[in-house]
């Protein structure tokens, strides 16, 4: 990723802020502003510490009501997918194909019952909805905090087959299937490069096979595309910082304070989603 990706994007992004300009009120072009800042953070602590981008947008702009789950979980989608395609250049022969391949399986079926969730919730009960959220967030952050003990061996198809499954329902959910995938990842006896080759590999499999099946439901709004084509030089923008302009605080800190944000925004839509609704 370079930085003559963003300004070959520049004329794009400047007819896509001028359009919203003249169609959105004061409070929208706010909340896009946000939007874009919390993309830039996420990504460059991706890009600095190598973990969920979009769990913290997830946990970020669905705490603070930004956009509706479903709207936000297909902007990640495609924002996962051109960021997993930049970041496996030159390393696919990296990629643990067996493992890959049972994950896959897992991921296909965990994907559908995931969006089914997702669809049945919003429309039924999207209080649960926003619990199931901030739960996973909350349970994604506490997780993330703790690194796994390294098996013995490389584990067998069956429990490849699991995390793949477990994966693909949050992502199909809340498209943030990283806590799952990145704890069975890291706990196998592999080199650091074809953990991360795999997993983002699993990663782009599952935002990808997401994408299309929304997109053939009809889930790929105007909305989603705008704000996806806004987020996307931001996330290239922000990788571009992080090897730039290194934090000044360690790797470790920059980690922790990223976590103890997603620990309180798990929170505060768990607090959210418990509140009485107001008396009509």
């Amino acid at each position: 990723m370079s930085l003559r990706l963003i300004f070959r994007s520049l004329p794009e992004i400047v007819h896509l802020c001028s359009a919203l300009l003249c169609h959105t009120d004061a409070v929208e072009i706010q909340s896009i502003i946000i939007f874009l800042f919390v993309i830039l953070f996420g990504s460059y602590v991706q890009s600095v510490a190598g973990f969920a981008m979009g769990m913290t947008i997830v946990a970020v702009v669905g705490g603070l009501r930004l956009l509706d789950i479903p709207t936000l979980a297909a902007v990640v989608s495609l924002m996962t997918i051109v960021n997993t395609t930049f970041s496996l250049r030159g390393q696919l022969q990296h990629v643990h194909r067996r493992l890959l391949f049972f994950i896959g399986l897992g991921q296909l079926p965990g994907i559908f019952i995931g969006l089914w969730l997702l669809g049945y919730l919003d429309a039924e009960d999207s209080r649960t909805l926003e619990l199931c959220l901030g739960i996973f967030i909350t349970v994604g952050g506490l997780a993330m905090t703790i690194r796994p003990r390294a098996m013995k061996e490389v584990s067998g198809g069956f429990f490849a087959w699991v995390s793949g499954l477990l994966g693909g329902l949050l992502g199909g959910m809340f498209s943030a299937s990283g806590p799952v995938l990145g704890w069975f990842g890291y706990s196998q006896p592999l080199a650091v490069n074809v953990i991360r080759a795999t997993l983002l590999s699993s990663f782009f499999m599952t935002t990808s096979t997401r994408t299309l099946v929304v997109g053939v439901q009809g889930g790929l709004t105007e909305t989603v595309l705008t704000y996806a084509a806004l987020g996307v030089p931001a996330v290239l923008l922000g990788a571009w910082l992080g090897k730039a302009f290194p934090p000044l605080v360690s790797e470790d800190v920059l980690k922790r304070g990223a976590f103890f944000i997603l620990l309180l925004m798990g929170v505060w839509i768990c607090f959210s989603a418990l509140q009485p609704l107001p008396a009509s």
